[in-house]
């Protein structure tokens, strides 16, 4: 199914449409991110390769969209150095990490120190249909070709079609939650 081609189930008439911006005041910054701890999340790390290079990052706002055409969508702030390397490469891979995976986040978290290229030797990799870095032992992961991308805030969403699916050994996958990795 082609995503220019799709309609929304309310066939509104296009993939999105803009709401009218409406004023509105927020909580403050440091309660919303308290709030947002409590909030648990499958841990993530998206990669990319290309002409832009070979780069990864740690990422728990990450979620389904459509099933049709497969649509995923990817939150990273606009301040992150990988932002130029997307926009080159055109693709990602969302891998949900399995529990026991808690040192692969950190590398791509940039807690070890390790930058770029580097990060990827830990773990073992291979490649699907976009060439993305697809993590061994994912729970799941899901090759992407970048479709749009959007400023929010302070963020980029990018939305991407799933090209390719691979699906690891069931088990457990990480989570964080309260500041903490947690095995579910």
């Amino acid at each position: 199914m082609n995503w220019h081609d799709q309609l929304p189930d309310d066939s509104t008439g296009g993939a999105f449409m803009a709401e009218p911006p409406v004023s509105f005041s927020t909580v403050e910054p440091k309660q919303f991110r308290e709030a947002m701890a409590r909030l648990g999340a499958a841990v993530h790390v998206v990669t990319t390769n290309g002409p832009g290079g070979k780069h990864g990052f740690t990422a728990t706002a990450v979620s389904s969209v459509s099933d049709q055409p497969a649509t995923m969508l990817v939150c990273l702030n606009r301040r992150s150095r990988i932002i130029p390397v997307l926009r080159e490469n055109g693709i990602l891979c969302v891998n949900t990490l399995r529990a026991g995976d808690d040192s692969v986040a950190d590398v791509f978290a940039g807690r070890t120190g390790l930058s770029g290229a580097q990060r990827f030797l830990q773990g073992k990799w291979l490649t699907l249909a976009t060439g993305a870095p697809v993590l061994e032992t994912a729970v799941v992961s899901c090759d992407c070709r970048i479709i749009e991308s959007k400023p929010v805030a302070s963020h980029n969403v990018y939305f991407c079609g799933v090209v390719a699916v691979r699906q690891g050994e069931p088990g457990r996958a990480l989570v964080y939650h309260d500041r903490e990795y947690k095995h579910v």
